[in-house]
């Protein structure tokens, strides 16, 4: 099985072999049937208790961190300051790939529950599905053990079952794209079998989930998607994290928000600042 943008192949088990292909298609996700499906996105576990500092709706703060694929020994452009953001629904990636390191050093692939989670956690952005892989993992110690591997060292998981506003920069999830990316099986802990896996359900999001860098691409591309309305100040976190193609190149994108005063602006936002980075990396060559 092929790993293509946006394809929608068999369903894949930690056993396939992983061979990368493109092909091109663009879905853009309409912010009515976004606002219609939200319930199954934002981090709802993670709302109740913590609170950081607050943002007042003029004063949002947007951070994008671009790397060509194609020139992978470049240092990612950055826009915006390098500072931790929650990462709402985006920890989601790293929570599977957490699960799939542990896998791999049990000598095994995922069972069909945990397949099935995985899938609905990526495709659908089902939170009881993250949960549980979420606990199944070991919480924030499993992740940041998982990240030490994986090149992560800004990225710090949320207490307890609040999966949702572990903390993230942009740099950081470049780092961890690149893992799951990187044709060099030399440049990642996962195998390709497991990067394969990954790449494969991030094309595979639900069509009202399907903003956000996918805006950039002007062929294929994979991603996910978080947002979350803090309880506290009723704003909004709204990042979007993924590969396009744009062009010949291809590039890994991370675009990371927060204080947006509605979703729809947040959205608008994140999208305008992906396509402005991926220009800027375009005309860098």
């Amino acid at each position: 099985m092929s790993y293509r943008p946006n394809s929608r192949p068999t369903t894949p088990t930690a056993s396939t072999p992983a061979r990368r292909g493109r092909r091109a298609v663009l879905l853009t996700g309409a912010v009515a049937a976004l606002l219609a499906a939200g319930a199954a996105g934002p981090a709802a576990a993670a709302v109740s208790t913590r609170t950081p500092a607050t943002t007042p709706p003029s004063q949002a703060r947007l951070t994008t961190a671009v790397l060509n694929l194609d020139h992978p020994d470049r240092s990612p452009q950055v826009r915006g300051k390098d500072v931790p953001y929650d990462t709402a629904s985006i920890i989601k990636v790293d929570i599977l790939a957490t699960l799939l390191l542990q896998a791999q050093d049990a000598g095994r692939g995922l069972t069909q529950q945990e397949q099935s989670r995985a899938e609905a956690m990526i495709e659908r952005s089902d939170n009881d599905a993250a949960t549980a892989l979420w606990r199944q993992t070991g919480q924030a110690t499993g992740l940041e053990t998982a990240n030490k591997r994986l090149g992560l060292s800004s990225t710090v998981g949320g207490s307890g079952g609040k999966w949702g506003l572990t903390q993230t920069t942009a740099t950081d999830q470049i780092r961890l794209l690149h893992a799951a990316f990187a044709d060099d099986a030399s440049a990642s802990a996962l195998t390709t079998t497991s990067q394969n896996y990954i790449r494969t359900l991030m094309t595979r999001i639900s069509a009202g989930q399907s903003w956000g860098v996918s805006a950039a691409s002007d062929a294929g591309w994979a991603l996910k998607n978080g947002w979350l309305q803090r309880s506290t100040t009723g704003l909004w976190d709204i990042n979007s994290v993924g590969e396009v193609t744009s062009g010949t190149h291809h590039y890994l994108v991370a675009v990371l928000s927060n204080g947006n005063a509605s979703m729809a602006g947040g959205i608008a936002a994140v999208e305008s600042a992906a396509r402005t980075a991926v220009s800027a990396a375009q005309a860098a060559g």
